[in-house]
């Protein structure tokens, strides 16, 4: 049974039914076994004191003590001196009749699967510092309802700051603040739709939830090949009709490549030649450990393409901060269509601002940067030395790294006995849409791995790998 203090039914809607129905101290009872029973009171809710209680349902504070002691005598609440009076009944229960513990996810001791930085090191308290300023000191309007398209002053300091670290070229009324990626992946798409497009080519391999995101907008999704050099753009000829493309220049997911000078060129003469648009996923574009970062490439042709990007690998996605870059055409249908579209909370916004402005945004980039680095580095040592056999690729950047394996392994048995062991790890098959393809291998994530548990998770995989092995065949005559 839960503890939390917070855990209190404050505003407890009871239906205590007409006067003729019983005494008073009866009807709040049944009023309140019923609550219980059908679970709108959880087990471990603690309920208001009577005094509150008996306030809110206008009658006496007798009537509400009275029919708190019955329902403790029955087993539905719990008194205790100093934690008040707490709900101990559960209408569900296991099938061996015991009452049910609550579950939850089960966390993994290793985290090896790609899609989050460092959660240890979110900056609490310079987040806190920024939250507590916001509130303290913001106008009173700006606790109404969100501007659409975001918080202007947080779009101004954007696309500053775009501008002078990743080359984009915007003014602030082109950037619209959304949740995520996926969120902003799927407002364009509606308009794309909107615009009479009716697919949107995707890189294979790639991340399956935009490609569901695309689906699920009406779109379809059309596999194009990635490989060393990134989006395989002479495969666009081929599709005709095909006007729209999602890509990863910076820093492609899985492979870890970067679109190469050529093929940046050749997209943008595709868009152009084709009245199409690049929604560029600026995915993990600031972590790059051989050399700077390569620019982004909507600053080479702002007209034709729409920038993706949000704080979920760079602070955390539970701030649920992202925003959008957009041609002008473009971001006026986004704010047309999406009227009541989910945003950030302003105060939030303007936090992200603060850090924005102070610099603090840079400070915690540029500490993650060498803390990724030193990970990235010990973990290539690991697997060199636990896994010498298995070549690893797409380590110049970003947070994850590919394992390849050999073809006689089996990749998903591999993450099933991980998964044993308390350690998570993706299929790269898993990021393939179509089974036409050679690829064989882990996707590895490092940015949620403890510094201190990286030696001990690769010596886990290594035993997953070895129980993934198939059996050796008999010789003959053996």
């Amino acid at each position: 049974m839960r503890e939390s203090q917070t855990n209190l039914a404050g505003d407890l809607l009871l239906h205590l039914g007409r006067s003729g129905e019983g005494l008073l101290h009866e009807r709040v009872k049944r009023a309140l076994r019923a609550a219980i029973r059908e679970g709108r009171i959880e087990v471990g809710t603690a309920l208001p004191p009577s005094r509150q209680l008996a306030a809110d349902l206008g009658c006496s504070r007798w009537a509400v003590t009275e029919a708190y002691g019955q329902l403790v005598a029955e087993g539905y609440l719990e008194a205790q001196t100093g934690s008040g009076t707490r709900v101990r009944w559960s209408n569900a229960s296991d099938a061996d009749g015991r009452q049910p513990v609550a579950r939850q996810e089960a966390v993994a001791r290793f985290d090896l699967a790609p899609g989050l930085p460092d959660l240890r090191a979110f900056p609490r308290r310079r987040w806190a510092d920024a939250v507590r300023a916001q509130v303290t000191t913001a106008a009173y309007t700006e606790f109404g309802y969100p501007p659409s398209g975001g918080h202007l002053r947080l779009r101004r300091l954007l696309a500053e700051y775009l501008g002078r670290s990743r080359g984009v070229s915007t003014t602030p009324q082109d950037v619209t603040v959304c949740t995520s990626v996926t969120d902003g992946v799927r407002r364009v798409c509606r308009a794309l739709r909107a615009e009479g497009i009716i697919a949107v080519g995707c890189e294979e391999p790639g991340w399956t939830r935009l490609r569901e995101v695309i689906r699920a907008a009406g779109l379809d999704p059309v596999p194009i090949g990635a490989d060393g050099g990134g989006l395989r753009t002479e495969e666009l000829a081929g599709r005709p009709g095909l006007r729209a493309v999602l890509a990863t220049p910076a820093h492609q997911f899985p492979l870890g490549s970067v679109l190469a000078p050529e093929r940046r060129a050749a997209l943008l003469h595709w868009a152009r030649q084709v009245d199409g648009v690049v929604l560029e996923d600026d995915y993990d574009a600031e972590f790059r450990y051989d050399r700077r970062p390569v620019a982004a490439l909507q600053g080479m042709d702002p007209s034709r393409v729409i920038l993706f990007k949000s704080l979920s690998k760079i602070l955390s996605p539970a701030l649920g901060i992202g925003w959008i870059v957009a041609p002008p055409r473009w971001t006026a249908h986004l704010h047309r269509a999406d009227q009541a579209a989910t945003q950030p909370s302003t105060v939030d916004q303007l936090a992200f601002a603060a850090l924005l402005e102070s610099g603090g945004y840079d400070r915690h980039l540029r500490a993650c940067r060498q803390r990724y680095r030193k990970r990235r580095d010990a973990l290539v040592q690991a697997l060199a030395d636990e896994l010498p056999g298995a070549p690893v690729s797409g380590i110049a950047a970003g947070l994850h790294l590919i394992l390849r394996l050999p073809t006689r392994v089996d990749t998903a048995a591999v993450v099933t006995a991980a998964a044993r062991r308390s350690l998570r790890v993706a299929d790269l098959a898993a990021y393939h849409a179509t089974d036409e393809h050679a690829d064989h291998g882990l996707v590895l994530g490092y940015g949620n791995l403890a510094d201190n548990a990286v030696r001990e998770a690769v010596r886990h995989l290594r035993a997953a790998v070895e129980e993934s092995r198939p059996a050796p065949t008999p010789t003959a005559g053996a």
